[in-house]
């Protein structure tokens, strides 16, 4: 089951629904790049042309946005924990947004995230990737705003992988949001969709535990896979800390421009 309706066929490229460029950023010289690389003695905080200090928190690297897949439902939920009782290994996901071309922390963003769970299947369309399951929830679908830190936290399991995609975690940035009565949102802009992955060596050791080992659909590496294109963190590539046995936990700080 291959997001076939937005990749193409496993190993060919895929369309971008978009070329708007994203800012993803990682590691400690962001404000360097960001005012065209400081010398690494300088200690003066890095400023934009307004004098406004840079967010010092990442090497500012842009990248395109990757493609939303078959599989997205809107309306999804606001709230910190999408796990719904699905089992696996807990994944807490640390996302920071910030303004492409100053640095600046973007609070009251909407953070969204969709993505397939151990066996390899979404919520509202269980049964692609071989199993069958009541399928009238909404798991591992849902977002938060970002805080005062432009932070947004939320719990989730790590993924696990369906027919020609590697593991891979979806997202959305939305800002202007109207927050609804029954738990979702409506309206805003949409600023970034993109895709998230994790080391290979991080994933080998997962599909060593239940219940991801007893999926049986052949795993798609993160070398073999269509999508991700080897770019490290400017494509999406999370800072993942910990352990099968303690959970994990995935960062990554993602820049988008703001008309």
């Amino acid at each position: 089951m291959t997001d076939s309706s937005s990749h193409g066929t496993a190993g060919v490229p895929p369309t971008p629904i978009g070329r708007r460029t994203v800012l993803i950023a990682t590691g400690t010289t962001a404000a360097m790049l960001a005012v065209g690389a400081a010398a690494p003695h300088t200690t003066a905080p890095a400023t934009t042309a307004d004098s406004t200090p840079l967010a010092a928190a990442a090497v500012c690297t842009l990248t395109k946005e990757m493609t939303e897949g078959p599989y997205y439902l809107d309306g999804a939920l606001v709230r910190a924990d999408v796990t719904e009782g699905k089992a696996g290994i807990p994944l807490k996901l640390a996302l920071t947004v910030v303004n492409d071309s100053t640095c600046a922390v973007i609070p009251d963003a909407l953070v969204e995230i969709w993505h397939c769970d151990a066996l390899g299947e979404y919520s509202g369309y269980v049964g692609n990737n071989g199993h069958s399951e009541p399928d009238d929830r909404t798991f591992l679908r849902g977002g938060v705003l970002t805080n005062s830190a432009g932070l947004a936290d939320i719990a989730t399991i790590y993924p696990g992988w369906y027919r020609g995609r590697c593991v891979h975690i979806h997202v959305k940035v939305h800002t202007g949001v109207t927050l609804t009565s029954d738990g979702s949102f409506t309206g805003g802009q949409e600023l970034h969709t993109g895709q998230l992955f994790i080391d290979e060596t991080i994933t080998a050791a997962v599909a060593k535990i239940s219940p991801y080992s007893t999926n049986t659909v052949t795993r798609t590496t993160l070398a073999q896979d269509s999508i991700y294109d080897d770019g490290g963190a400017a494509s999406g590539l999370l800072t993942v800390t910990g352990s099968t046995s303690a959970g994990y936990t995935g960062t990554l700080t993602l820049g988008v421009q703001q008309s």
